[in-house]
């Protein structure tokens, strides 16, 4: 089978864990349509943002060429859209997506060497486990009052830290079951405070700041109340922002419209305040058919491709008006799991059948199921060779990544013999029964829409039926998904994935540890977080929370490969592939500069459209 060859972005480390970066002069790459080698090429974002001091006001400026003003961005999003417009209430990577926008942190990613750099924070110092950070003086919130320390202390102290919304960022920044400090020193400078030294928590600054004069009143009211704030029903009106566009329109199923925040603190060399862009549209396409679709008809100016369209799009591209990109690995993965809960619900009934429970919690079951899978026929007619097989959670281009798990092909006799060591057999049909004489019959769900993973979907089927397991393969809608999955635990095997860093493990703590809000092959209700935890539960719990604590990148590492390997061992996520990311934009936008970290959008308050396009 023909692979095939890409150049892996690559990562070097100096000192510290948080001053791990990626190479200064990182190639992106863009494929030969003849043969799907890649050419590299050096194209990577060549302009740092500075400070500057206008009229006592700190901005922060772009050193991109100055553009034109004014003109839309269209792009889409498949699924039902956002289901809220908070980033403390998001749990769905559309709606932090969308929210995002609107809100800034006090310190981003650097989309070149992964360092961490201010964003509201005009600058900060760490000594130890103290974090001090000063504020931009002058910059405004959309309304026009300013952004200062009272906004930062609320929004950790009176949301994050207090339980507000979604509790990822504070269940990310718990140390050994405390959680850090925040203090207003003046009207423009914070320090933080961590109970130990902790690698991950200046990362963790890039969480949204919130007006305080907004969200108070709502915070005032309670959770319940908060858990609606800033609903998809809100009028646009009342949003107040400090992110370079702000919420105008939104009509559901059909589009999301952001425009220009005229108050952002970024500006251009010649001192004017960007964006450059009137507007983003957000088309809500339903399904990637569609959203390829559209973007084809000229509706959209950028779109995320998947390999079984990428050679169509690279010859297109020679004779149309857009660009196509290849990013590098996805920083994403994407997943096959059992759900491993042996709990009841409020009415004494269990979440998963008690057959199928022994069968999913037993290591040789799991083990049987990811030798049976054909990962290499999946990129072939999945990602048309546009992929990677992934054996772990970390990602192909991660600087924690743990090179010796070298993963395997597929082995439908293993599969067999792992099987027979837990009592299996085969009737004369070939049905796979247990040593209870029950048929192996369960349910496999995706999100409907996702074209790629109901793909996946039929072919783990198959897969998993050359072993004689029945598997009943159920697309269904992201909402009802998610409920599955985080409320109602009534499901068998899904196939989903995570967003991920390729520079920060601790991200993924809501997923690994026990009693995390992702913890998706085990998850614990409120109820059940003292229930009892498996072995492997136990060491990861041990293994993520020491891989935080320490502050040399050698000595997380060891704790981070461990984790990695129990993985690999226990399988309660059984890792499918890695696809490249790759993009296509319009020509006619200009001062875009793709990175395997920022994609192709990453400085969109710097984007203009060429005049005369």
């Amino acid at each position: 089978m023909k692979r095939v060859l890409y150049v892996i972005l690559v990562l070097i480390l100096t000192g510290l864990v948080l001053k791990a970066c990626i190479r200064a002069d990182v190639e992106q790459v863009v494929l030969n349509p003849k043969n799907y080698e890649q050419e590299s090429i050096l194209n990577y974002y060549p302009y740092i943002k500075r400070n500057v001091t206008i009229d006592g006001v700190d901005y922060l400026q772009s050193e991109a060429p100055v553009g034109k003003f004014g003109g839309t961005f269209v792009t889409s999003t498949i699924g039902e859209g956002p289901k809220t417009f908070n980033p403390f209430n998001s749990k769905d990577n559309i709606s932090s997506q969308m929210s995002e926008i609107m809100y800034d942190g006090l310190v981003t990613t650097d989309v070149v060497t992964g360092e961490t750099i201010p964003k509201l924070a005009k600058d900060f110092k760490v000594d130890g486990c103290e974090y001090l950070i000063h504020l931009r003086k002058g910059i405004k919130w959309s309304d026009g009052k300013p952004i200062n320390a009272d906004d930062v202390v609320f929004t950790w102290q009176n949301i994050i830290f207090d339980g507000y919304g979604n509790t990822s960022t504070r269940d990310s920044v718990v140390i050994d079951g405390k959680l850090p400090t925040v203090e207003k020193i003046d009207d423009y400078t914070v320090k933080f405070v961590t109970p130990k030294p902790f690698a991950p928590f200046l990362r963790m600054l890039s969480s949204p700041i919130a007006p305080k004069h907004i969200f108070e009143p709502a915070v005032n009211r309670g959770k319940a109340y908060f858990d609606g704030f800033l609903s998809t029903n809100t009028d646009p009106k009342d949003f107040v922002i400090s992110g370079a566009f702000k919420l105008k329109e939104y009509v559901p199923a059909q589009r999301v419209v952001f425009e220009r925040n005229p108050n952002y603190y970024v500006i251009n060399k010649d001192d004017q305040k960007l964006p450059y862009l009137d507007k983003i549209v957000y088309m809500i396409v339903g399904d990637i058919n569609n959203q390829v679709l559209k973007f084809e008809g000229g509706e959209l100016d950028e779109i995320g491709l998947q390999g079984a369209n990428v050679a169509r799009f690279k010859e297109m591209e020679k004779h149309s008006d857009f660009t196509v990109y290849n990013l590098g690995p996805n920083t994403g993965t994407m997943y096959l799991s059992m759900n491993l809960n042996n709990r009841k619900d409020k009415n004494g009934k269990y979440y998963v059948n008690p057959k199928k429970q022994v069968w999913f919690q037993d290591k040789n079951f799991r083990q049987a199921v990811d030798y049976a899978l054909d990962r290499e026929n999946m990129i072939f007619n999945i990602a048309n060779g546009l992929a990677e097989p992934l054996f772990t959670p970390e990602t192909l281009n991660s600087i924690f990544l743990n090179k010796e798990i070298k993963g395997h092909k597929r082995d439908i006799n293993k599969s067999k013999e792992l099987l027979k060591k837990s009592g299996f057999y085969w009737d004369k049909a070939g049905h796979l029964i247990d040593k209870f004489g029950n048929h192996v019959e369960f349910d496999l769900y995706t999100n409907a829409g996702n074209t790629e993973r109901e793909a996946i979907g039929v072919m783990v089927k198959q897969d998993l039926e050359d072993l004689g397991m029945k598997v009943n393969f159920k697309p269904i809608e992201f909402n009802s998904l998610v409920n599955k999955l985080m409320s109602t635990l009534d499901w068998d095997m899904v196939i989903m994935g995570f967003t991920g860093s390729p520079l920060e493990p601790n991200g993924g703590k809501n997923v690994w540890l026990s009693d995390g809000t992702l913890h998706i092959f085990n998850q614990r209700l409120e109820t059940d977080i003292e229930s009892k935890r498996y072995p492997f539960e136990k060491r990861i719990d041990y293994l993520y929370t020491q891989g935080a604590l320490q502050t040399k990148f050698e000595d997380r590492k060891k704790y981070y490969d461990e984790y990695q390997s129990i993985v690999y061992e226990e399988k309660p996520l059984i890792y499918i592939y890695s696809p490249l990311i790759i993009s296509a934009i319009r020509n006619k936008f200009k001062n875009v500069y793709p990175t395997s970290l920022g994609g192709v959008t990453h400085n969109i308050e710097e984007i203009y459209i060429e005049e005369g396009e």
